[in-house]
């Protein structure tokens, strides 16, 4: 189900919070973001372990932060680079917007529709108990998918355009999934950057 317009949405839904800002930023400035953290981040490809079985992660991903605290995830431990200004710009606006402070963020980059971030939440106990997470999209756009772990009719599909920003609040995390699909379509490259608090 579809439930997004092209103007700012916000959805109450069972155990969670959603928001969506299609134009957080103009498509120029998503564009010029874009080239900066292309070209400037210190971009890794990781093995990831999914119910015993070891994988080539479909993506490459960096961390960044305003402290030294580790991210683990997947039996993936990553340690942050200290956040650069073109970030530190970035976590401000959304901070501002938000009106919560962020210490960490995941940059995600998906080099073609077989790149995904299959079903999962971000529930590690780092992040707290009802964890605030702002998501950022810049370049190709990608659709997002994200269900209810019990409510089976609770499942909603949103293409994530360039510029957007993504905000996932309340009890989320616990209950519900969410992932960036594969797709055979021909699509560019995406950022994406998710700003939580370590």
């Amino acid at each position: 189900m579809n439930l997004f317009s092209a103007e700012k949405t916000h959805l109450i839904l069972p155990n969670a919070e959603v928001l969506y800002i299609p134009n957080f930023y103009t498509k120029e400035k998503a564009e010029h973001i874009f080239q900066i953290l292309k070209d400037s981040t210190p971009w890794q490809q990781d093995v990831i372990k999914i119910f015993g079985k070891t994988h080539i992660q479909p993506r490459l991903t960096a961390l960044f932060a305003t402290n030294s605290k580790p991210y683990a995830y997947s039996n993936i431990i990553m340690t942050p680079t200290l956040m650069s200004e073109p970030l530190m710009q970035i976590k401000t606006e959304v901070e501002r917007y938000c009106s919560h402070t962020f210490t960490t963020v995941l940059l995600n980059l998906y080099r073609h529709g077989a790149d995904s971030n299959g079903w999962h939440a971000d529930n590690e106990k780092e992040l707290g108990k009802n964890p605030v997470i702002a998501s950022l999209s810049f370049g190709a756009t990608r659709s997002f998918h994200f269900k209810h772990r019990t409510l089976k009719t609770e499942r909603y599909k949103l293409l994530l355009e360039s510029g957007s920003l993504l905000i996932m609040k309340g009890e989320m995390q616990h209950f519900w999934l969410h992932q960036v699909p594969k797709t055979k379509k021909k699509v560019g490259e995406r950022i994406n950057l998710t700003f939580r608090t370590i």
